[in-house]
């Protein structure tokens, strides 16, 4: 039965049909990065307290990861797309009706928990689909979340221009219901309870090898996310601001941000290949170090041509990060518990993309310039190096294999 159901025809179509969900979803954590400089002069904020929804946002993402997880486990991927859906688009009129920036904030936290669901909880739900391709079957569903930040912000430009970020929300929930929903129905097929049983006695022999806890795993694993995590929201939640403060506009951070996503495709896609030959951990470091050595670059270059080689460099270097601690978690950790367990350590680093927005605005209000946002991104990238290193040197990770 698991050859007939793990990297099945079934398995692809199912991918495909994740993926387009996943662009769609996952729009409520890049739509208030594009409009945070229209908030900014709206409610005359400073450029901590604009940051504030996008932090609002990045919590409830953060938990949403977390719960909707753990209904994804309980209850299947379908009721729980059905549900998030709703509460995305409700969130997103509500905001658009948002008499100050404390209210926005405190609806972008609904927002954020709505739009989790098309991120761990989809990893987790096509990780039991794929054995011998799950990298890269992981590493597309986590690409959907990039490509959404890519194609939406500029498929809405002109509805921004025209009309405001309010009608731009007001059109995402509609896109939203009509998508989500329809494509949901289409994922109501359970994995076999003996294909399950399989992947336990695997997950048991990799746990073993790892010589520590799932607890224990699992924090540090957490961990390490948190401090990757802060190092990479510098650049992707404060881009366009810096592209402002420079005086090169607001288009150009626009289009630097979408090449670092664009480029975190492209990485996350490669990162899945490697994944499958290299295992979770190894492809993690590997993206880790990256990271800080672009990272490092933006200090010395901000000329603006430099700065779009930076941004893609940048994206290219950190796409694969995330999906790769999901590919650790399925390598060492209960599979019945995969939406939770995956929910968890992506929910650590959601929390450190939203400490790290919230941080480098207030250093650049403290200070009046990002280098010093830059320079705790780079520290906290080295903490999370340091974990990855600690984790390696006790285990010898195994990919799953059919």
């Amino acid at each position: 039965m698991g050859h007939s159901v793990h990297d099945s025809r079934y398995s692809w179509f199912r991918l495909l049909i994740t993926v387009l969900i996943g662009t769609v979803a996952n729009v409520g954590i890049w739509a208030v990065i594009v409009i945070m400089p229209a908030v900014e002069a709206e409610f005359g904020a400073s450029r901590a307290d604009a940051s504030l929804p996008f932090t609002l946002t990045m919590i409830g993402f953060a938990l949403g990861n977390l719960f909707l997880g753990q209904m994804v486990d309980r209850l299947g991927v379908t009721r729980a797309l059905i549900g998030a859906a709703c509460l995305s688009a409700a969130c997103y009129t509500l905001a658009s009706f948002a008499p100050s920036i404390a209210a926005l904030s405190l609806i972008h936290l609904g927002l954020g928990f709505g739009t989790a669901i098309g991120f761990g909880p989809l990893i987790a739900d096509i990780s039991h689909w794929f054995q011998r391709r799950r990298g890269i079957a992981v590493a597309l569903v986590a690409s959907s979340n990039y490509l959404s930040g890519a194609i939406w912000p500029t498929l809405l430009a002109g509805m921004l221009r025209d009309s405001g970020w309010q009608q731009v929300y007001l059109a995402l929930a509609m896109v939203t219901l009509i998508t989500v929903i329809p494509l949901s129905l289409l994922l109501r097929r359970q994995m076999p309870e003996e294909d399950l049983r399989s992947a336990a006695a695997q997950v048991q022999v990799n746990a073993r090898s790892a010589g520590m806890s799932p607890r224990m795993l699992q924090f540090a694993l957490g961990l390490a996310g948190i401090g990757c995590c802060v190092a990479m929201s510098m650049p992707q939640v404060h881009i366009i601001s810096y592209c402002v403060g420079l005086g090169y506009g607001p288009a150009a951070g626009a289009e630097m941000l979408s090449l670092m996503l664009l480029g975190g495709v492209v990485s996350r896609v490669i990162s899945g290949l490697v994944a499958d030959r290299l295992g979770g951990l190894r492809t993690l470091l590997i993206g880790s170090a990256l990271q800080g050595t672009a990272l490092f670059l933006f200090l010395p270059y901000d000329g603006l041509v430099p700065l779009y080689v930076i941004s893609a460099l940048f994206g290219l270097s950190q796409g694969g990060i995330v999906p790769s601690y999901a590919l650790v978690v399925r390598e060492y950790l209960p599979p019945r518990e995969a939406g939770a367990r995956v929910g968890f350590v992506l929910m650590m680093t959601i929390f450190g993309m939203a400490i790290g927005g919230w941080m480098s605005g207030w250093l650049y209000d403290v200070t009046g310039s990002y280098t010093a946002a830059f320079v705790n991104g780079i520290a906290w990238n080295g903490l999370n190096l340091v974990i990855l290193l600690a984790l390696l040197h006790r285990s010898r990770p195994r990919p799953l294999v059919a």
